[in-house]
């Protein structure tokens, strides 16, 4: 059975949630799609999102990036890679993983790890 899924948005709750909307938002660069005072949502692609929720404002707390990683695939790592470095960010060299592909690993201010790949 095929679910009729249009979007899937990865909500992070997050204790230092005004560091992690201007790192989503700044440092890598995504656009809002809709925002409030405790609740900001980027977009990834037409059908994917990611929301970033200050952990005090709900019912769920933050996990502080435990047990997380969130993937993107990229067109070009090399090129992602130097963009993220330009932003002064904290990243892995990149490296060849098993599963035949080249990757890299940041993470964000709630230390959540994100992982940028592309195939090899």
């Amino acid at each position: 059975m095929m679910l009729p899924i249009k979007t899937s948005n990865t909500i992070l709750y997050c204790d230092n949630w005004r560091e992690c909307v201007e790192f989503y938002k700044t440092k890598l660069g995504l656009s809002i799609t809709t925002e409030n005072d405790w609740f900001v949502e980027f977009e990834l692609t037409e059908s994917a999102r990611l929301s970033v929720t200050n952990a005090d404002k709900t019912s769920l707390k933050s996990n502080q990036g435990n047990g997380i990683t969130i993937t993107f695939e990229v067109d070009d790592i090399d090129a992602t890679h130097q963009n993220l470095l330009s932003a002064e960010l904290n990243l892995t060299p990149i490296k060849n993983h098993q599963w035949g592909a080249k990757v890299f690993y940041l993470f964000d201010p709630e230390g959540h790890r994100l992982e940028f790949w592309a195939a090899d």
